[in-house]
């Protein structure tokens, strides 16, 4: 089994390589090569399995380039994130969407019709929305991020409507905690009133504590994504989308599960200075979602939010905090 992953230095990228390396084996079949590209090359990979490659994903002929040798799977998780594809109009179609069709390309010309799992997003919704979300609901994007995701799911379903690809498009929730530094997405404060507090650090709040979000664990969409690659084609007919489970939970529940697990010295790390622009944005973001397909196709779900910082603490701080 030869597996491409794009955003492969990404955190996400990054753990669903090692995900692959410790279990050995994709769809049933042992993994010879994992091929990790990105802007920047993916470092921490001694495994002989795993080649590097630094590339950028809206160049066509260096796409070609590394489905050199050809793939049996691709996972797609290259992009520019929510905030930065808002305020860069031109960078962001030319990643999420460009990008994702030269990606597609790529894999129809070099490739044996191979499985193809898409990181899409829960941005693809917006406006005005029923309640409870599901799998079904008409889709409404509400912002550039949004409507690029939602191109790229039709062109992954299109993709495996000609035979192709075998295409999935997960829809990711917020993704809580994320390791290392805050990124552009209007969401990561979400991670960082966890994050950097663990730390020592300050970090702030910029919406309202009552405000609510629907998230996801790392440990949960790196199972996902390897869920998805395994699933028999047949499962999910011709809707090849799935709104994956997350949970939701206020800014209030997280902070108090931060507390319960560190204490008080920890959360007083936190400041509440608004932001008018996150605030809009966030309160935008809808969070009553009812993922029915996945769960009944066994996709993974968080039991509450203070498994989701525990995850933390162990995965990414070796079980340690400052107090």
């Amino acid at each position: 089994m030869r597996v491409l992953i794009t955003g492969g230095a990404g955190f996400i990228g990054s753990k669903l390589a090692r995900a692959l390396l410790a279990r050995g084996s994709l769809a049933g079949r042992p993994i010879e090569t994992i091929r990790l590209v990105d802007v920047v090359r993916a470092e921490g990979f001694d495994d002989p399995r795993v080649e590097t490659i630094a590339g950028d994903v809206t160049r066509p002929g260096a796409v070609f380039s590394w489905f050199a040798g050809g793939f049996d799977a691709v996972f797609h998780l290259a992009a520019v994130v929510s905030g930065q594809a808002e305020t860069d109009f031109e960078l962001g179609y030319a990643v999420n969407l460009d990008g994702t069709r030269h990606v597609l390309e790529a894999a129809r010309h070099l490739c044996r019709r191979p499985i193809f799992v898409f990181a899409s997003s829960c941005a693809v919704y917006g406006g005005d929305l029923p309640e409870p979300i599901t799998d079904t609901t008409h889709l409404t994007p509400q912002s550039s991020y949004g409507n690029q995701k939602a191109m790229g799911e039709r062109l992954v379903a299109d993709y495996h409507r000609k035979g192709f690809v075998v295409g999935t498009s997960l829809r990711l929730p917020t993704i809580v905690v994320r390791p290392g530094r805050p990124n552009l997405a209007t969401t990561t404060f979400l991670s960082s009133i966890v994050r950097e507090p663990l730390n020592g650090e300050t970090a702030n709040c910029p919406v309202p504590v009552d405000t609510k979000m629907y998230c996801l664990s790392p440990r949960a969409v790196v199972q996902a994504f390897l869920h998805a690659a395994e699933l028999d084609e047949g499962a999910l007919g011709k809707d090849r989308s799935l709104l994956l489970p997350g949970i939701a939970f206020t800014v209030a529940e997280e902070i108090a599960a931060l507390e319960k697990i560190a204490g008080k010295a920890v959360t007083a790390r936190i400041t509440y200075e608004p932001d008018a622009l996150i605030r809009r944005v966030v309160l935008s973001i809808p969070w009553h979602f009812a993922p029915e397909r996945a769960l009944k196709l066994g996709f993974p779900v968080d039991p509450d939010v203070e498994s989701i910082i525990r995850q933390h603490i162990e995965d990414e701080r070796g079980g340690r905090f400052v107090a």
